[in-house]
């Protein structure tokens, strides 16, 4: 059974906030109450979290749909709604997020960073927030708004000082075990560790993490075997360690192909020309290791390479061996830019900036695209007049009338605000103009009783249509014999 999953694709969807109330305060001897209806709360956040404790993505495989809860709705009294309760899912340090189309959209590292994968809705205003002088006591709320809904595929890099690489059956597993205290799995056959290990060394005053990473084959890189699942896992390591079998039974193969090979993959893989590297000669404990060993240390030092000799089942070389690696993990981190503090940048909006833009398309419909004309939408009843009227006037202060008048736009024309999968469309009415004051009983507004050119228009063309049908069917030719 799978106990270790290092990517996953992960369907979050944050919580809705929830509706306004419209009501209006009743109470004995009070006949002008006012309005009272209290504001939804607010959905929550899916927030993914580092946590130390979590090494693997296994949760996010069995389960990947994950939803917070929803703002309740306001209520009568000023009463608001309770807020949704955010949804902190742990992942592993090392997590990299990413969209569908493979766009980072956050690092994390290191404990208790944070990223709001999908953030919650707003919740809608009552009719208490609504009132204002020219509408003292308004007869509809906003509705909430739908939490964000996201598709992320989640990725782990293990984040190590040293990476072990080298073939199956090199002796990783056993080289980490003697080094530290990890336990991983040991066996005499190719492939035996199927996930990274990391184990904590201690070398004078350094403690550094080292990485076994499972075998690596020729294709790789493309591929095969397991080393493009975890080729990314020596991805933040600072030092590489080639393990070099000089036991191997393979008559095919020698320590310096061997570490050809492997180099070729990982510049295949890219990115990681720049970490220092050392050579571990493994398995000298056997007699031929040792004389092999020796045979080809001076072709390696000769190529620049730092050469140790060093057996895991004997505990020989292994104390020169984790100096060195302590030496040169000391080196990468103090070559790392210091950390400063997170600033504070401020991206004032410029002035000429209205927040919305009106496109003409091909067919003909304005689109109208933006945060504020959007969002306004979703919280609109449309079953209301009068909330329709209320976004009338949002609109019109924000200038969405005037652009589209400079558009081209004239009665009549098709108008839609939002995204083509999801917009709200209605035939444009410029007379509609903002005036609270023409309001008359809660919910109705009479701007929108009066006839509209358009819709009359329209109608009276599906008029003739029906008509010319009409006349059509009741067309009877000539007898054939006539």
């Amino acid at each position: 059974m799978t106990t270790f999953v290092d990517r996953v694709e992960l369907h979050v969807a944050a919580g809705s906030g929830g509706h306004g109330c419209a009501s209006v305060h009743r109470e004995k001897f009070k006949p002008l109450g006012g309005p009272d209806g209290g504001n939804g709360g607010r959905g929550g956040d899916v927030i993914l979290v580092v946590d130390q404790s979590v090494t693997t993505l296994l949760d996010y495989h069995h389960s990947p749909h994950r939803k917070a809860t929803n703002g309740k709705p306001g209520e009568g009294g000023n009463r608001s709604g309770k807020d949704g309760q955010d949804l902190i899912l742990p992942v592993p340090n090392g997590t990299v997020v990413q969209d569908k189309a493979g766009n980072v959209l956050a690092d994390l590292v290191g404990h208790g960073t944070a990223y709001v994968a999908a953030q919650g809705g707003r919740g809608g205003l009552g009719n208490a927030a609504l009132a204002s002088a020219r509408r003292k006591a308004p007869g509809f709320a906003l509705l909430g708004v739908p939490g964000d809904v996201q598709d992320i595929v989640l990725e782990l890099k293990t984040v190590a000082d040293v990476a072990l690489v080298g073939y199956p059956s090199a002796g990783k597993s056993s080289l980490i075990s003697a080094l530290s205290a990890a336990r991983p799995k040991i066996a005499d056959y190719p492939f035996t560790t199927l996930v990274p290990n990391l184990g904590v060394v201690t070398a004078g005053a350094t403690v550094y993490t080292i990485a076994d990473v499972p075998g690596l084959i020729p294709g790789a890189s493309q591929g095969k075997g397991l080393g493009l699942e975890f080729l990314r896992h020596v991805e933040r390591c600072s030092v590489l360690v080639h393990v070099l079998d000089t036991a191997t039974l393979e008559s095919d193969r020698d320590p310096v192909s061997d570490l050809d090979l492997i180099e070729a993959e990982l510049g295949q893989y890219g990115g990681l020309d720049d970490r220092p590297r050392i050579v571990l000669l493994n398995k000298i404990d056997v007699p031929d290791g040792k004389d092999l060993a020796e045979m080809v240390r001076p072709d390696l030092e000769a190529r620049g390479y730092r050469v140790f000799e060093a057996s895991a089942v004997a505990h020989t070389g292994l104390k020169e061996l984790s100096y060195a690696l302590a030496d040169l993990v000391a080196k990468a981190r103090a070559a790392k830019p210091q950390e400063e503090a997170t600033r504070i940048v401020i991206r004032p909006k410029a002035v000429d900036d209205a927040g919305f833009t009106v496109v003409r398309e091909e067919d003909g419909l304005f689109r109208v695209r933006g945060e504020k004309p959007e969002r306004w939408v979703r919280q609109t009843d449309f079953n209301n007049d009068e909330a329709v009227g209320y976004l009338a006037d949002r609109l019109n202060r924000l200038g969405v009338e005037d652009e589209l008048m400079k558009a081209g736009a004239r009665t009549g024309d098709g108008v839609a605000i939002g995204p083509e999968e999801n917009a709200v469309v209605f035939d444009w009415e410029p007379t509609v103009m903002a005036g609270a004051e023409m309001l008359g009983r809660r919910g109705e507004d009479h701007r929108f009783e009066a006839p509209r050119p358009a819709v009359t228009r329209r109608r009276e063309k599906q008029a003739e249509r029906d008509e010319a049908e009409r006349d059509y069917d009741d067309f009877e030719p000539f007898p054939s014999g006539g």
